[in-house]
């Protein structure tokens, strides 16, 4: 199976080294990586540079999108950038990004879930951070869900979903459209890949609505978007977040904001949501 991987990366001097090293040191290589480095202020491009000069399979690209780090919007416009300049002679392709470190085995697991599983659309491992001393498990999601740091996805499944949405919560609706269009999502436990920057440590302030917006975008109607607030909140210890999550839904609802899915997708979404809940409970 061919593998490319797309990596986004802003100002990642402090990580991009370590990242790349530790996919050019992989058990199974892949075909082509390509960092596209985001209007970077900072030294992420001689990082880049320093490396590619060891593995001719690692390339760069430079992007100029916004400056502010929104979620979602920011790093799938550079993902879609990369995946521009590339072909389209991949078995898989990957987003992945820049301040995580993978096992020596990550991607020959990755490939041989896809070869075990012919349904299998998308895979991953799970991201750890690093605290007290500890790697430990960064549980902000169910285990069945693959982190956005970590996306693999097999081709003709990337192709049904259309690519990436440009919107804060990507990383689930991906997951959904997946499973609209008939495939499954593959998590493997005993693949664990250090995450150095923990997840939104970079966000701007104004990201804060973004989640309940997200929520407002994929149809999911108020009673789950409390359900699903509640439980982001309750994970995070934030009541404010919850708040913040309420507040983002009932601006976009009042502003009309886009749909990224449609009325049928959508449908499908909520009745998978709703029978995951009922599993849980009864």
């Amino acid at each position: 199976m061919k593998i490319y991987i797309v990596i986004p990366a802003y100002n990642e001097e402090a990580s991009i080294t370590r990242t790349l090293q530790s996919l050019a040191k992989q058990s199974f290589l892949p075909e082509k990586i390509l960092v596209v480095n985001d209007n970077s202020t900072d030294n992420t491009q001689k990082c880049i540079d320093a490396v590619a000069e060891k593995y001719p399979f690692i390339h760069s690209v430079s992007f100029s999108s916004e400056a502010i780090h929104q979620p979602g919007s920011k790093v799938i416009n550079a993902f879609n950038k990369g995946l521009e300049t590339l072909d389209t002679n991949y078995d898989i392709i990957c987003k992945f990004d820049a301040d995580l470190i993978f096992p020596e085995n990550y991607l020959q697991r990755i490939a041989a879930l896809f070869k075990e599983n012919p349904t299998c659309g998308m895979a991953g491992g799970f991201c750890y951070i690093e605290k007290k001393g500890e790697w430990v498990l960064e549980n902000l999601t169910n285990k069945d869900h693959i982190r956005g740091a970590l996306k693999a996805y097999r081709k003709a499944c990337f192709n049904q979903m259309n690519g990436l949405k440009n919107t804060m919560g990507w990383d689930t609706i991906d997951e959904l459209l997946a499973q609209y269009h008939g495939w499954s999502v593959k998590t493997d436990p005993t693949l664990h890949v250090k995450h150095l920057k923990p997840t939104g440590a970079s966000y701007s302030k104004g990201a804060k609505f973004k989640q309940g917006e997200a929520f407002y975008k994929m149809r999911y109607g108020k009673i789950l978007t409390h359900i699903a607030a509640a439980k982001l909140a309750f994970r995070k210890k934030s009541f404010t977040y919850y708040l913040n999550c309420i507040k983002g839904y009932h601006k976009a609802k009042k502003s009309n904001a886009a749909f990224v899915v449609s009325e049928e997708e959508g449908h499908f979404i909520r009745t998978l949501r709703w029978k995951g809940i009922k599993r849980k409970f009864l």
